[in-house]
């Protein structure tokens, strides 16, 4: 009977530790190896769409995973704070964040070294979310974006989507890319206009969120310039009809009248320059304490979670505007858009490779010279993209061989498997 116990609590003690250790391998939620195939295409990925930013003229940027949080979340949302990893530099003590979203670093970047004229940014790295977005969400993103600071016009939000499209385009990828417009600036003017407290501004935000028409039509009723608050939910999809029901004040405001432009002409140039599904949103307004004009996301297919995001921000001051003594600064024009490069994968496919691997008998029974021509030749299949083993043992042999080279004499000949 002894022998029996002592058996069964050796082996409950022996089945724990084998959970242990198979639960030491488990990865966080939203965190996930990225192996074999879907890395080459990651990698290819970053190089391809990095390199073609900077044939249109933007320059490449690396900034670190860490900074203290003074800088990295100065200017960030407190949705962008609640996503950032916070930890103790162990060298000075002091709060650093690891980044959640690169634009806060490249507004720094732009403030020490952008100057005051119009420059273009690119930039593709990890960054680090608290909190997946979306239920199967990432938490650690390749993120790929691209910035232009110093323009106030349209004509940067167009040239970001002409960007876009182009790298998208080149991918050759099966999937369409459907974009939803918005403009935050006709709900914010529209909230300056009707004197709105931060409460009915949030209030508002929460039940356009939500799509609740007869709660928000109900809550309507209670303020100033109601009517067009709710009109931006019931007619903000069409410009035309948005115009037509709005009041007389709201109509004649140049802000709000030249937010309805730009979305106008923002659309119909998607339409005819790039044949694209447009739908528009002005109460869209999930980046509401962050962007400042027009705002879009684009989706691959029928997917719910947006490939880009994109929009106009506030820039800060640069260090030559910041030494200048006018009373008159402003904040630096900025527009931008960021992808993760990982939710591409599903759309491309890579080139078969051809995957060679050397005879291994024939490899150890070569002599010098036979040896020194088979290195030549290896060196030489591998400058042509093909993918070329010379195996440790009888054993080694690659996933998928398609070749084998073979000694004859003094050659080494190529046949297909």
């Amino acid at each position: 009977m002894s022998d029996l116990s002592n058996f069964s609590v050796s082996n409950f003690f022996l089945s724990n530790y084998a959970a242990e250790v198979a639960n030491s391998w488990l990865l966080p939620d939203g965190v996930a190896d990225v192996l074999f195939e879907d890395a080459q295409k990651q990698e290819m990925l970053r190089h391809q769409l990095t390199q073609q930013l900077v044939t249109y003229g933007y320059q490449m940027v690396c900034p670190p995973m860490i900074e203290f949080t003074e800088s990295l979340l100065s200017e960030a949302s407190e949705d962008l704070k609640r996503q950032t990893f916070k930890i103790i530099d162990q060298i000075t003590g002091r709060l650093m964040g690891v980044r959640a979203d690169i634009t806060p670093q490249i507004l720094r970047i732009d403030a020490h070294h952008g100057g005051e004229g119009v420059a273009r940014y690119c930039y593709a790295g990890h960054v680090i979310h608290t909190l997946p977005s979306g239920l199967f969400g990432s938490r650690t993103p390749l993120q790929l974006g691209a910035e232009i600071f110093g323009c106030a016009s349209l004509s940067a939000d167009i040239e970001l989507i002409d960007v876009l499209f182009g790298m998208i385009d080149k991918l050759n990828m099966s999937a369409a890319l459907h974009v939803d417009l918005g403009h935050v600036a006709i709900f914010k003017r529209l909230a300056v206009l009707a004197q709105l407290s931060d409460n009915d501004t949030e209030q508002l935000m929460h039940l356009y969120a939500n799509k609740n028409l007869p709660e928000l039509k109900r809550v309507c009723q209670a303020l100033p310039m109601g009517d067009d608050f709710y009109a931006l939910a019931r007619f903000g999809h069409d410009m035309a009809s948005l115009l037509a029901k709005l009041s007389d004040i709201a109509k004649q405001d140049m802000h709000i009248a030249a937010a309805i432009d730009e979305l106008q002409r923002l659309t119909a140039h998607l339409q005819n320059q790039w044949q694209c599904q447009v739908s528009i949103d002005v109460t869209e307004l999930s980046g509401y304490h962050y962007h400042t004009g027009i705002v879009f996301n684009g989706y691959i297919n029928s997917e719910t979670q947006p490939l880009v995001r994109g929009g106009r921000f506030d820039g800060l001051q640069s260090d030559s505007q910041s030494n200048c003594n006018s009373n008159e600064q402003q904040p630096r024009a900025a527009t931008g858009f960021s992808m993760d490069v990982s939710r591409l994968l599903a759309h491309i496919q890579l080139d078969k490779p051809t995957v060679v691997i050397v005879d291994n008998t024939a490899m150890n029974d070569a002599d010098e010279t036979q040896l020194q021509a088979l290195q030549q030749q290896v060196a030489s299949l591998r400058q042509q993209g093909y993918r070329v083993t010379m195996p440790l043992d009888a054993d080694d042999c690659p996933v998928g061989v398609t070749h084998r080279l073979s000694g004859a004499g003094t050659q080494w000949q190529l046949t297909s498997i």
